[in-house]
């Protein structure tokens, strides 16, 4: 509050509005101590001085971030501050290290996505925008770094958002130390969905909220050494026991109650159950429902959430059993007995309730009567049963109901961790505490007693954390502060918990008493508190009592209070239920030793609250706290209402003013020297000439001003309360006169300004008279002049006719002479053309005859020297289609011999098989000739025997002399004659025998043959299983490339320069020359003579092994030198790498990119793979950069995918082909051979000329690592930039205060220095991007990639620069705005500097901050329409963005006004429909990391490089294996 001395007429106040709290206006009269107000409603107030607050005209109309800095720390000023923030959507507000957190009512999920939390880890307190994030940062961050739990205190009333909150928190916390839990749910997870079921048995409806926990909750998150989250737990204190059997109206009972009687039918008749009206515990209050909530559906979403925390079917049974037990119970009525001060049951309904109770809890029925109704006293003599009243009988049974409930509630949440699952070893944990807040109704009874002890209890904690804070700044600022005073509660705290003589104490006595009632119990209050200040005694009634409590005075209702008190647990009561045959109910009460199971012992809810509390202090005590206090904007539950009377009784409840009036106690204004300087340097001018520091100048200022009791830190000043309002008065009338000054000279200006204007309007007026006489002479003078040009012309048109008709009638006469004339000289000429035309005819003839010939002479003579050419042009190309086409041929002869070695096999084969069918046939006449001859031997035999037998009858038949000489003779020349026939029979068998050894003979050597024949085809035959197999092999090899060939197409391969993609080809190894590469397609083949590339047999290739060996070995030293000399730093040629074209001629000469298995591919990734591991070697990235760029393009050029032989004629065989592959590679590891060292001079031209051979698998997997290092390097490069810069952006977000200070002070002769000292970090920027540049530029990285590197620098300086800007504040002023403009034009100077080759289009990066500053640089910002700003100024900025900006600017320079309140609701409009649709209202953007660009951009982009024109490395200059490196291009 100000002193009277400052509130002056004129003066701007807050004063007192029953309706609205506090409303600003101006003082306009002032009679002593009264002091009249006109407000900004019209209504004029009249009220004492000590009641009237200053306003701060000049705070910024979207309030501060944090209200310590505010200039006036008052109740109207924290008020104005929260409805200035919540009007922008700005829910969050520190105070200190406090958080106030208003309920928006609505969803704002830009606020809580991750991109947000990113943001807030690790930053300091109060650097970015106040949100709930940077609390639970702090804490975490504490945690870690000094090993110490922290807790997180969330208090406000019901519907203040504390579940959110409390949401956020551990989605926060679950963020920075996360850990999967079970089944894949986080421990944040796991702890809200066990939400719902702690809400349907710890929560219930309050006058204030359908929704209020009647319990408290403290969530511990535990985490590991290494800050990773291990378990959870939730403690759950507090809970309001007596609500069980008496509720007041409108309230309800527990939530769960109401949703089992809403279940199913068929539960309901299982726990015999009715509607909430015929129980009494829930007919107590006539609220049975609760509007837009279905119990039915509540009751199955709590279902379905017991499922997910772990109970199972039976234990859910068994707890609603309990639950429908405890409603019948409250049924059970007792009437007197027969005896004295006996009961008994009611009645029969009773009876029912009392059965059905007994069912469900599965005890007997009697023992439970005899417990509800019975009591056992133990004394040493004897054991002694006696009966109760109806109303002991009813307390007893409430009592049990209590009990009952409490035990079930305990147990939910010991199974609700055990679900959770909590880490014993854990090192630290942060709580998350979640509990009612202070509660002031119209009626208060002992609930409301037991929550605003609580919040005492948490209060006094609260102030003793908030003084600390207080003595740590003063300590940190280095200031006196001992004899501040400290506001304490523990008066009120003695008044309750004060043992003896405490409220509680005294109502224990009383429940002990079984004569006191409640008005005993409030008289036995009223004398001892008498004279306590903070106990009042209400004047119209016996029983009640109030409390002054640090948040205002509350009435208790006393009535009720040794009822609700009471809570001892009956030995029959723990005897009926351990003894349950249902295993929960049992389990619910353990049994108890004997010796407290003998007799009840008195316990009261009242000590029992102590001794929780008690606990949770010493929990909160062990822990570092931090604090969040919810506010309820609205009872209605809408967005952007704010009722103010509302707000300011929750600030009070919550503590906030409380902790206000703590720092009010000490210095309530801080501000830093620059700002004070800033507001306050206008009372001394003549100290800001000189060249004094800050503090010293702040020093003579307030000495000026005859201030006492300031206090000067190290960088704040510190002001008593209403030395602020003393300052900012006397600034008042400073500038006030100042404003006399110039009003004067305005005035003075105006009149000058008036008199010039009418002076100027009496000179214009006579010019026009002067110039309307002029016109009136002209206009006569031309009149006249008009006059005598007429005449004029009248006179010339009459002697123009006469001459006319003279000269028509001479021109008619002298026409008719011309004519005939005419025509006598057209007939003449007409005969002349005629004759020349005939003569030119003729002589065109005898001309065109003889050109003709001449033409056909001409012809004949080209043709023949054509001809000439031509043949000796086909020799030549005959020729080098021999030399070119060795491998074709080579091919051609080992397919035409398969094809013949196949015809050969099949001839053989008919070869044997007609030689077969022959011999069987000359073997079968061979037999059938030996049978015949032997039938006639045979024959002839048994002729010879005939003729024999016949001569020797005939000679014994003969007579003996006369005829004996003629017989004689006649049988010798039969014999002979026989005996020549036998002997031709003889020659004739003999030559049969000889031609059928013949035979036998040609059959053997026929078979001989047959089986050398069919040794051959075997072998044959086996090749060609062999050839079959290893073409089978290969297609299989074939098909695994193509499936590999498939992935490496996705990343790195293009489309062939076929235009058909690799996987569209046949599987063949075959490769196709093509005219372009030097080779002819269809051209002819080499002779048979040539021989160098053809294996003709075996027996050539077994004498070819040696040579390979040897030339492997010379291959493989050469391999070695090429990494020796490419892990050095070869340097450029002609702006060419040299490390790059070598490597790429030498793998291009040694065939590397065609074989199967090369090694040499993998040492050149591993040299650049050890060349860059060192990061910070931006020169080596660089250098490296353009070698991979360089050597990726040309490899992109040469390199294509296997599948050229697609142009193979679809006649040839697989076999054959796979057969002509393996061949073919042979020849590829011999390529010094004479025949191929022609090709590959031809080979080396420039790139326009490369040729394309088809990759196998190693040069893909190289080409594909290439473009991994390649992106590898440019990332790194970019990265390090990054980091080099980052620090430095941090600096060019907010200019240095102290620079501008300096220039504020208007220093002249320092002015250049602090401009300059303004831009230094830009300009180190600029810098940093200089050297890259340039480093770059020396190393001959494409410019290509050039671009890339500052687009993406460009892209990130704009998110950074953008992103601090929306959410720190400080930033979004007038001058920042100003600064970072300066800053962003070091930044296009550059750009235009490195020229567009290097930069491209990277300004246009910046095209969000660009547009930013424009917006706060841009004056007249009211004037502006939603259209101008969103279309015009800002068209890349969304609602969100520019919403932000709006609400966050401040003009710290002319102190104007940021947008008008119409645009901003137009905005708001947009927000909540874009929110509506789904659309993402993240106002701040994402840092691109990713690789922008591909192979084919880098290719395509990248001039072509003659790698024939680069010199050689010295390391491999003379060595012979290198000779091909010094082949040039002509």
């Amino acid at each position: 509050m100000a002193s009277s001395v400052n509130i002056i007429v004129g003066s701007h106040v807050w004063v007192e509005d029953p309706v609205l709290a506090w409303i600003d206006g101006q003082i306009t009269r002032i009679n002593g101590q009264d002091v009249h107000v006109q407000t900004t409603n019209g209504k004029k107030v009249v009220t004492n001085i000590s009641k009237v607050f200053p306003k701060d005209t000049e705070a910024p109309p979207g309030g501060v971030d944090d209200m310590t800095k505010l200039s006036y720390l008052h109740e109207p000023g924290v008020m104005q501050n929260l409805a200035a923030r919540y009007e922008l959507n700005e829910i969050y507000t520190y105070t200190g290290n406090i958080l106030i957190a208003i309920n928006p009512f609505q969803r704002l999920p830009h606020l809580y996505d991750t991109h947000m939390m990113e943001q807030y880890k690790g930053a300091a307190l109060g650097e970015l925008s106040p949100h709930v994030f940077a609390i639970a940062d702090v804490a975490y961050r504490a945690m870690i770094n000094e090993g110490k739990s922290n807790s997180i205190l969330v208090s406000g009333e019901s519907g203040a958002g504390k579940t959110e909150t409390t949401k956020m928190l551990m989605r926060y916390l679950a963020h920075l130390g996360g850990r999967s839990g079970v089944e894949g749910r986080t421990v944040e997870q796991q702890v809200l969905e066990s939400n719902p079921v702690l809400e349907a048995f710890g929560n219930a409806k309050t006058v204030r909220n359908n929704n209020s926990s009647r319990f408290g909750k403290f969530v511990e998150i535990q985490f590991d050494k290494s800050g990773r989250i291990s378990g959870a737990a939730v403690r759950t204190y507090l809970l309001e026991r007596s609500r069980v059997c008496q509720i007041s109206d409108p309230e309800r009972n527990y939530h769960c109650f109401y949703l089992l009687c809403a279940a199913p039918p068929e539960e309901r008749e299982k726990y015999k159950l009715g509607s909430p009206e015929s129980y009494h515990y829930l007919n107590q209050s006539k609220c049975y429902k609760l509007d837009g909530v279905s119990d039915a559906e509540e009751y199955l979403a709590t279902r379905r959430a017991m499922d997910i925390v772990g109970i199972s079917e039976e234990e859910q049974d068994s707890i609603f059993k309990v639950v429908a037990a405890i409603l019948h119970l409250g049924n059970i009525e007792f009437a007197k007995g027969e005896e004295i001060d006996s009961s008994v049951i009611k009645d029969e309904k009773s009876r029912f309730h009392l059965n059905t109770t007994a069912e469900l809890l599965k005890c007997d029925p009697k023992n439970l009567e005899d417990a509800l109704i019975k009591r056992v006293m133990v004394t040493p003599e004897e054991i002694i049963t006696r009966t109760l009243d109806p109303e002991a009988a009813l307390g007893s049974k409430d009592a049990f109901a209590k009990t009952i409930y409490s035990r079930l509630f305990d147990w939910i949440v010991e199974k609700i961790n055990i679900s959770i699952g909590q880490d014993p070893n854990s090192k630290a944990i942060i709580g998350v505490l979640d509990i009612y807040g202070f509660e002031s109704f119209k009626h208060n009874s002992f609930e409301q007693f037991c929550i605003n002890f609580t919040n005492e209890k948490l209060q006094q904690h609260f102030n003793q954390h908030v003084f600390k804070m207080e003595q740590e700044d003063y300590e940190k600022e280095q200031i006196n502060w001992s004899y501040i005073e400290f506001v304490d509660n523990q008066d009120v705290l003695d008044l309750i918990e004060k043992k003896p003589g405490g409220i509680i104490a005294l109502l224990d006595e009383a429940c002990m008493f079984p004569k006191s009632t409640h008005e005993t119990f409030a008289q036995k209050m009223y004398q001892t508190f008498a004279k306590n200040k903070r106990f009042i005694k209400p004047k119209l009634s016996r029983t009640n009592f109030t409390i002054s409590h640090y948040a205002g005075e509350v009435t208790y209702m006393a009535d009720l209070f040794l009822d609700k008190n009471k809570d001892y647990v009956v030995a029959e009561h723990q005897d009926l239920l351990t003894a349950s045959e249902c295993p929960f109910v049992a389990g619910l009460f353990p049994a108890l030793p004997e010796e407290s199971s003998k007799s009840s012992k008195f316990s009261s809810i009242g000590s029992r609250f102590k001794l929780q509390l008690q606990s949770l202090m010493e929990t909160l005590s062990s822990t570092e706290p931090h604090y969040i206090r919810c506010v309820k904007p609205n009872s209605v539950l809408k967005p952007f209402i704010f009722e103010n009377v509302n707000i300011i009784q929750q600030l009070r409840c919550g503590g906030v003013l409380e902790a206000i009036r703590i720092s009010c106690a000490g210095y309530p204004t801080r501000r830093t020297f620059y700002e004070f300087l800033l507001r306050f340097g206008v009372l001394a001018p003549e100290v800001l000439e000189r060249n004094s520091d800050d503090k010293a100048a702040c020093q003579m200022i307030l000495e000026k001003m005859g201030l006492k009791g300031y206090q000067l830190g190290k960088t704040k000043v510190f002001l008593r309360a209403g030395q602020m309002a003393e300052l900012d008065a006397r600034r008042t009338e400073v500038l006030g006169n100042a404003a006399r000054t110039l009003q004067r000279q305005i005035r003075t200006y105006i009149a000058r300004k008036d008199f010039v204007l009418l002076r100027k309007a009496a000179i214009q007026l006579q010019s026009c008279w002067r110039a309307i006489s002029a016109c009136n002479l002209y206009e006569q003078l031309r009149r006249e002049a008009a006059a005598l040009k007429i005449q004029k012309n009248f006179r010339y048109h009459t002697a123009r006719l006469s001459y006319l008709t003279l000269q028509n009638s001479a021109i008619i006469v002298q026409a008719g002479m011309r004519a005939m004339t005419a025509r006598s000289e057209f007939r003449l000429r007409k005969q002349t053309k005629a004759a020349i035309k005939i003569q030119a005819h003729v002589r065109c003839h005898r001309e065109y005859s003889y050109y003709r010939r001449l033409q056909k002479a001409a012809i004949v003579t080209q043709c023949g020297w054509r001809r000439r050419v031509a043949r000796k042009e086909l020799r030549n190309l005959k020729m080098a289609a021999r030399e070119t086409g060795a491998l074709k041929e080579a091919k051609d002869k080992l397919e035409k011999k398969v094809e013949e070695l196949t015809w050969r096999l099949q001839l053989e084969r008919r070869l044997r098989t007609e030689l077969e069918d022959t011999k069987a046939q000359e073997i079968t006449k061979l037999q059938e000739a030996l049978r015949s001859m032997q039938i006639q031997v045979e024959d002839a035999n048994a002729r010879v025997i005939q003729e024999r037998e016949a001569s020797r009858k005939a000679i014994e038949e003969a007579p003996p002399v006369i005829k004996e000489t003629p017989v004689v003779i006649q049988d010798t020349a039969k014999i002979d004659a026989l005996t020549a026939e036998v002997d031709s029979l003889k020659a004739s068998l003999l030559s049969e025998k000889q031609a059928a050894e013949e035979a036998k003979k040609a059959s053997a050597d026929a078979e001989t043959r047959n089986m050398d024949l069919a040794k051959k085809l075997q072998e044959a035959e086996g090749k060609v299983d062999q050839l079959q197999d290893s073409a089978q092999r290969l297609e299989e090899k074939l098909s695994n490339l193509e499936s590999e060939n498939q992935v490496l197409r996705q990343q790195a391969l293009t489309m062939s320069p076929t235009g058909k993609s690799i996987s569209a080809r046949p599987r063949t190894t075959i490769i196709q020359r093509t005219p372009e590469n030097g080779n002819i397609l269809n051209g002819e083949t080499k002779p048979a003579h040539d021989k160098a590339l053809v294996v003709s047999n075996p027996k050539e290739s077994e004498s070819e092994e040696k040579p390979q060996k040897s030339l492997n070995e010379k291959q493989q030293e050469n391999q070695d030198l090429l990494i020796k000399c490419i892990s050095e730093d070869l340097g450029f040629s002609g702006g060419k790498p040299v490390a790059a074209c070598v490597i790429y001629k030498s793998l291009l000469h040694w065939r590397s990119f065609e074989v199967e298995r090369t090694s040499v591919f993998d040492r050149i990734i591993q040299t650049i793979a050890s060349s860059i591991e060192a990061p910070e070697s931006n020169d080596v990235l660089a250098y490296w950069l353009c070698n991979a760029s360089t050597l990726l393009m040309l490899l992109q050029h040469t390199l294509k995918a296997n599948g050229a032989a697609s142009l193979t004629p679809q006649r040839r065989r697989s076999s054959s082909a796979s057969l002509f592959g393996r061949m073919s590679q042979g020849l590829r590891a011999s390529p010094q051979s004479a025949g191929l060292s022609f090709l590959n001079n031809r080979m080396l031209g420039r790139v326009d000329d490369l040729r394309q051979v088809e990759a196998k698998y190693p040069a893909l997997l190289f080409k594909q690592q290439l473009t991994a290092f390649l992106e590898k390097i440019y990332g790194m490069i970019r990265d390090n930039l990054k980091k080099e810069i980052s620090p430095l952006l941090g600096l060019c977000i907010q200019a240095p205060r102290t620079s501008r200070a300096s220039l504020v002070k208007g220093r002249q002769q320092a002015s250049a220095v602090a401009q300059q000292a303004l831009i230094a970090h830009w300009q180190s920027i600029v810098k940093s991007l200089n050297n890259y540049l340039n480093m770059m530029k020396a190393n001959y990285v494409p410019a290509f990639l050039v671009r890339k590197v500052f687009s993406q620098i460009f892209s990130f300086v704009n998110v950074q620069l953008f992103n601090s800007l929306l959410l720190r504040r400080e930033c979004c002023s007038f001058s920042n705005g100003e600064y970072v403009k300066s800053g962003l034009a070091e930044l296009e100077q550059w750009c235009c500097y490195a020229t567009e080759e290097y930069v491209g289009s990277s300004w246009d990066e910046l095209k969000h901050i660009r547009q930013a500053v424009g917006f706060l640089v841009i004056h007249q910002k009211p004037k502006k329409t939603l259209n101008e700003i969103s279309n015009e100024l800002c068209p890349v900025l969304s609602i969100q963005q520019l919403y932000r900006i709006s609400t966050m600017y401040w003009d710290d320079k002319y102190g104007t006004h940021s947008v008008s309140s119409d645009v901003i609701s137009s905005m708001r409009v947009l927000m909540t429909e874009d929110s509506n649709n789904s659309v993402s209202s993240s106002f701040l953007l994402d840092d691109d990391s990713s690789i922008p660009f591909s192979v084919d951009d880098l290719s395509k982009s990248m001039q072509q490089v003659d790698v024939a024109d680069v010199e050689p490395p010295p390391l491999i200059r003379e060595n012979s294996g290198f000779v091909f490196l010094h082949q040039r291009s002509d």
